[in-house]
Formats: structure tokens, sequence, C-alpha cells
């Protein structure tokens, strides 16, 4: 009989549960089958620290994730731990119940919203007779099927070969098995079951030098575009928090935007024109999550560069969802291993986004507070809008081209007409503002940057 306090008391987030039955069973309706039957656990360790997130928030997130997967989720529960079991995590009597679950629900995937140390997951695997995995080997599932540019395929192959060398077995065999295997992952049976310490560690060392590449070919872009004075703003946020679909809104591209977490991985650059005539270099980021593995954010460093870079940073935020506050702060905290302090860089704007799904009292609530804001500030930090309606997104439009444009100096020029080359400089790096041709000489009010002042007077001048 085991100890009373090895089955600590178990609470199912039926809501949750029953949501995510529904939403799968909806998904696989369609031609795409689901690739697994999965149970998805939420333990709640003692002593954890207090967070704004709500239990049922978080199995619901975990719940998503799976489901980006297209696995089945037929029951999802939060389990409560008394006591830590450095062997099961949960300490036997539960992991027993779990394996009882596992024959009920004739699950063949237990995907535990936690990590799990290498010991752990294989001593659950036996007990519960079902593969399992943590959040972290279900984020790098999910990142494996995503990526498809070259870039994003060496990222997530350097985070998953980090977290498997503790392992030493692949942690994707299930889903590799019903699925024919994926990107680089491949099928079982393939060589890479075998990979010791040492070959992975060579693999590893490949992939840093192909990614120090891609480091070096964004460098390069990114000093072209500064010649060119194209300012970079970049979009950063929890995942789903519509990011694409803004992207898509302001640069007209059909990056692909879907109600579902991390529905894409790949960095993607676009050219979109401001209300003044200017041109700025948009960027669209890897969306973040709550613990995110620091595999991948170490791996994704290259992508997150160009945020480090960046001349304005969009903070973009589901302002409809529950835990709103709770998604910012984990935003935040992956700025702050960037280097960036959110709160005070001046560089960061929030934009509150989903309000049409907001209800009217909450959302006139919202413009108040905005108001109040920026009366108090005197500066605009924050602008709502719905990427999905285009309501707001003029004034996101006016913000950027106002932020850009504080530092400008308007300076008047007389440029002879003849002098094709700087007239076409002024166009593409300044904003003319007035134009007066008179005889043989263009006189022109500009508003430029200090530094493209500075530079048009050293190419031009004299």
């Amino acid at each position: 009989m085991p100890d009373p306090d090895d089955r600590p008391p178990l609470r199912t987030a039926d809501s949750a549960a029953q949501s995510a039955t529904q939403s799968t069973a909806q998904s696989t309706d369609g031609k795409t089958p689901p690739t697994g039957r999965a149970l998805v656990i939420l333990p709640l360790l003692p002593g954890a620290p207090d967070t704004a997130r709500q239990p049922e928030a978080r199995l619901a997130e975990a719940i998503g994730l799976a489901q980006a997967i297209r696995l089945e989720v037929p029951h999802a529960e939060v389990i409560r731990i008394a006591r830590t079991d450095p062997a099961t995590l949960f300490g036997r009597g539960t992991a027993e119940r779990i394996g009882g679950l596992v024959e009920a629900f004739h699950a063949d995937l237990v995907v535990i919203d936690h990590a799990l140390s290498p010991v752990q997951q294989r001593n659950l695997e036996r007990m519960c007779m079902a593969k399992v995995i943590d959040r972290t080997g279900l984020i790098l599932e999910i990142f494996g099927e995503r990526a498809h540019t070259r870039e994003g395929q060496l990222q997530v192959e350097l985070a998953a070969l980090t977290y498997q060398r503790s392992r030493l077995v692949r942690s994707w065999t299930h889903l590799g098995r019903q699925r024919g295997g994926f990107g680089f992952l491949g099928g079982p049976g393939e060589s890479q079951l075998e990979l010791d310490r040492r070959l992975i560690a060579e693999r590893i060392t490949r992939l840093k030098r192909e990614l120090e590449e891609v480091r070096r070919t964004r460098t390069l872009h990114r000093a072209a575009r500064q010649r060119g004075a194209t300012p970079l703003v970049a979009l950063v946020g929890y995942t789903n928090a519509g990011k694409s679909t803004l992207f898509n809104r302001l640069s007209g591209a059909d990056v692909t935007a879907e109600d579902m977490l991390f529905a894409t991985l790949d960095p993607t650059v676009r050219q979109v024109p401001l209300p003044s005539g200017r041109t700025i270099a948009l960027s669209d980021t890897v969306g973040f999550v709550s613990d995110l593995p620091t595999q991948l954010v170490a791996a994704f460093r290259a992508t997150l560069e160009e945020v480090q870079a960046a001349d304005l940073i969009l903070h973009v935020r589901d302002a409809s969802h529950p835990d709103t506050d709770a998604q910012k702060e984990d935003v935040q905290a992956v700025l702050a291993d960037l280097g960036i302090d959110a709160e005070n860089d001046q560089r960061v704007i929030e934009v509150l986004n989903k309000i049409d799904q907001m209800p009217a009292t909450a959302r006139g609530a919202l413009t108040l507070r905005l108001a109040n804001q920026r009366m108090i500030e005197g500066a605009e930090r924050a602008v709502a809008v719905s990427a999905l309606t285009g309501m707001g997104l003029d004034d996101l439009r006016e913000l950027l081209d106002h932020r850009l444009s504080s530092e400008r100096r308007v300076v008047e020029l007389d440029v002879p007409l003849s002098d094709g080359r700087a007239l076409a400089w002024l166009y593409e790096h300044g904003q003319v503002l007035d134009r007066r041709d008179e005889d043989s000489v263009a006189h022109l009010r500009v508003a430029l940057d200090q530094a493209d002042v500075a530079r048009f007077e050293n190419q031009f001048a004299g």
C-alpha cells in the first residue's frame, strides 16, 4: 500500500479537458488525421513561486501545444504534488494512476507540462507503458515540424541535439513512428538512434559553425539597411498573440497566420511604407512562451539579434486573453535575456491586439487607460489595435512615423538640378517637405536623420 503522501490531491480541469476534446475532434474531422492520443498532465509542485497565470489557463495552453502537432487529447488534468519524487516527479502512487489513465483512454503518449530529468522520463515510461515527453520535448517537436527555412531547421536541430545529448535516446520515437519522421528527426531505425555523445557533440559543433555564418549574413544585411537608412522594426510577443496577422496587415505579405500556438517560426522581413512615405523593414520573429526551453533561446539567438538591433520593437499582446499580464511578463523575461529592459527601453511599443474580441466596456476602459497614460508620461508607449479587422492600424502607422521622425532635423538645401544623384539620395533617405525649382537650382526643405545630414554633406557638399 503506497504512503498516503504518495497520493497527492488530484484535480481534473474538466472544462479545459472537455474543450480540448471538442477542439481536437473538430480539428481531426478534416483530412489531416491525428498523430496519436495523448494525456496532458500539469503538475503543481510544492513551494513553486506564485504565478499570475491560473492552473486552468496553464493547462489549456499545454493542451494547445499538444494540439499544435495534431495530437488528440482525450483527457487533461492538473495534479498537485505534495512531495516531489526524484525518481518519477509524482511519486509511485500517482505515476501508477497516470498509467491507469493511459489504459482507460487508450493513450499512447503522456505529455508532462514540466521539465523531466532523463531518469524521471524513463521511469514514467516504464510505469505508464507509454511514451512520455516533457514540456521542452513537446515544444521542440512543434518547432521541428514548423521550421521550413534552412536557418530555422538549423536552429531547431541545434536545440534538439542539445536537449537529446543528456538522454541519448530519441524522445520522438513515438511520433516518428506514426508520422514517418519529419525534418531533421527522421524516422526510427536511422543511425541517429545510435548516436553517442561524441557524435552528437561533433554535429552540434558543425551546427554552431553554420549558424555563425547565418549570424554574419544577418549582420551584413543589417549594415546594408543602415547604409540605406531603412529603420528596422521588430515584432515580438507571446505565441498566438497575432504577430503574423499584424505583419501581413502592415506588409501585405502572406505569412502563415493561424489560431494556433507557434503557427509560424521562420523569420521574415518585408519593406513597409509609412504615411510620410518613409519605408521601414518589418521583421516577424518566433513567438515566445512561458518556460521557453533555454536550448531554444540559445539556438534562436541569431534570429533574436534582429530584435536587439531594431530601431523600434513592437511588443504584440493579446489584450483579450485572460492571462495577458502574465504573458507580458514572460515576453519581458526573454527580452531581458537579450539585454533589453522592456519597461525602460524607449524603443519598445506595446501593441494591444485583438481588441475586437473584447467586450465594448473593456475596450472603452482600455482606450481611457491609454489616453491617461499618454497624458501622464507625455509620450505614447502603447496603441490598441485589431490586426484582424484593421482597427487602430492607422494610429499604429502614425505612431511609428512619429517615433522614427522624432530625431530628424529639418534642413534647407540648395541642390543643382543637374545633380540627379544628390536629389535622388535625398528622396530616398529623407522626407522632402517642400521643393521649389528656380533656374538651375532646387531649393528643398528636407527632414533627415542627424546621421544622414552628415552623410549628405560628406558625399555631396562642396
